[in-house]
This record gives structure tokens, C-alpha cells and sequence, in this order.
């Protein structure tokens, strides 16, 4: 297996010291492993994705941008992102930090008492808490944080339109359910009472739900990192970059600043997640007002 050129440029690697291998399997793309030595003599170790078509190049960036959002708020939830884009040979790449999910306790080869050796001291329940308890970045050319994001990211093989909304229930109506509808009748016929409950759920429950005007006692939420496809098959346990202490880790994700409990939906939908888990999150990250309404926003979102 031969890397191509374009990637080994962008990652600044020397083909004389780097491999590339077929590494675990993805319904969607090509996955392998990048091995290089560093002229530090350092070896390091990185995760590649390949497809090819425009589709995938959209789903790549979004997942690039998604990653590294994740990344920069709880550094040990998720590997970084270190590039994305299209090769010489024309498909799309995505190249990350190497996560190895073999390992089941501390690297070997971590030095003792080195920093990358010692674990964050946050359990799932606390990294997603932080998450979500961390104000998202005030976008370019706006003045405080927006609910969107600044790439399109997709859901699956669904792309999600992202565009900045002041009002989550505006983007939620809007940049979700409305959006996904338009999709859904450009693949199928359409379904004129399904069109009707989806644009009666956007036009009337969710304003009654999600207002700014009734959460939090009007003052509506705060836009949140959220990684938007969290299901059980979106985390595990595993050593970022390669050594050091392992964690519990997201992957996959499909980011967006939203509302935190936008997150829970799909959480709730899939399973995987237990009651003491959501019993700690919730300690970190309250539920919003109204809590007595918190059981229907998140079947809302789901």
C-alpha cells in the first residue's frame, strides 16, 4: 500500500521513513495506519480515512472541523484532526491521531511519570459534561456565539445544514427538521401528512419547547460543542496519538454548537448509556428549565 504524495506533503513526512497499512474497516471509506519516523528518531503513528467523490470530501472536512472542536475543549475525549482534503489520485483523505483501541492499559513505552502517560482523571460522564458546559467560539463577523457551525457536517451519509441561527429553536426548526424534510422529498415522493406533522412539530412544538423566551426562565441556553451522532458505536476506551494512559473516547462525530441536551436524543434513542452514567453528567451539566419538560425535549430530539 502506497501513500499518496499530496498526503505525505501535507503532513510534512519523508516517504523514506513512512508506511502506510490497511487498518480496521468502515461501511463508508478506505481506513489505514501511517507509520513514520520523525528525524527526532520519534516514531508516530496516524489514522487515515480515503473515498473517493465529492460526497466524501463534504463528509471529510466536516469531520475535520468536528474532531478538532471536540479536541480543543477536552483534549482527551477525542483525537485531534490533522488534515483533510483530496489527494493526487482524487479521492478525499481525513488524517487524525493514531487512537489505539487494542490497548487495555497504560503504553509500555511512555516513560514513567511522563505527562502523556498520565490519565486526565475524567470519566466519560465528566469530559461530555465539560463539553457541554463550555461556551462554543464566537463565530467570524458576529459578536457572541451562534447555534450552526462553520462547515457542513453530515449525520451517517446525511449532510446537515449548519447555518448560523441566533435562536436554537429557529435553527432546530429550520436547519434540522425542515431541512431534513426537503431531503427526505427529493429522494422519495412525497408524503403530504408527513410534511404536515413535521412543519405542524416546527412551527408549533418546537417554539413551545425551545424558545429562548421559555427556557431558563427566558433566558434561553448557550451554544455548546455537541458531537451529534453519539451512540454506543461512537466510543470506547482507547490511547490517543499512540502511548499513554487510556481513556474513555468519542469518535465519528458530527459536530454543531447547540443546545447540550440536543446531544441526548440520539443517546437515548440507541442506548448504551446507563442510568448512573446520566445520573454524574447531570451533576456537571443541570438539565434546563423547565427540568418537568425535560423528557419531551429530549424525545424531540430523538
Amino acid at each position: 500500500m502506497k501513500l499518496d504524495p499530496s498526503i505525505l506533503r501535507t503532513l510534512s513526512l519523508d516517504p523514506a521513513t513512512t508506511t502506510v497499512s490497511t487498518h480496521g474497516s468502515s461501511g463508508f471509506n478506505s481506513t489505514a495506519k501511517i507509520t513514520t519516523t520523525l528525524p527526532s528518531k520519534i516514531t508516530e503513528h496516524y489514522f487515515m480515512k480515503s473515498a473517493p467523490g465529492s460526497a466524501a470530501e463534504e463528509m471529510f472536512c466536516g469531520e475535520h472541523a468536528s474532531l478538532n472542536a471536540i479536541h480543543d475543549v477536552v483534549p482527551s475525549l477525542c483525537p485531534a484532526s490533522l488534515a483533510a482534503g483530496v489527494s493526487e489520485d482524487g479521492n478525499a483523505f481525513l488524517v487524525t491521531d493514531f487512537l489505539d483501541m487494542s490497548s487495555s492499559s497504560t503504553s509500555s513505552s511512555a516513560a514513567a511519570g511522563s505527562l502523556k502517560q498520565q490519565h486526565s482523571g475524567m470519566n466519560l460522564a465528566t469530559k461530555l459534561a465539560t463539553l457541554h458546559t463550555t461556551p462554543a467560539p464566537v463565530p467570524q463577523g458576529y459578536s457572541k456565539p451562534q447555534f450552526g457551525f462553520p462547515v457542513t457536517t453530515c449525520c451517517g451519509s446525511t449532510p446537515q445544514s449548519n447555518g448560523y441561527k441566533s435562536s436554537w429553536a429557529d435553527f432546530y426548526a429550520e436547519n434540522r427538521l425542515s431541512a431534513i424534510l426537503s431531503q427526505c422529498e427529493a429522494s422519495q415522493n412525497v408524503d403530504s401528512e408527513f410534511r404536515s406533522l413535521v412543519t405542524k412539530t416546527a412551527q408549533k412544538v418546537v417554539p413551545r419547547l425551545l424558545g429562548d423566551e421559555h427556557l431558563n426562565g427566558g433566558k434561553g441556553v448557550m451554544p455548546v460543542v455537541i458531537h451529534g451522532d453519539l451512540w454506543s458505536g461512537n466510543k470506547g476506551k482507547g490511547v490517543i496519538g499512540g502511548e499513554g494512559a487510556v481513556e474513555e473516547v468519542v469518535f465519528d462525530p458530527s459536530a454543531v454548537w447547540g443546545h447540550s441536551e440536543y446531544e441526548l436524543g440520539i443517546m437515548n434513542m440507541f442506548g448504551g448509556f446507563s442510568k448512573s452514567f446520566f445520573t454524574e453528567y447531570h451533576a456537571k451539566c443541570p438539565k434546563t428549565e423547565p427540568v418537568d419538560e425535560y423528557p419531551d425535549r429530549v424525545k424531540l430530539y430523538e
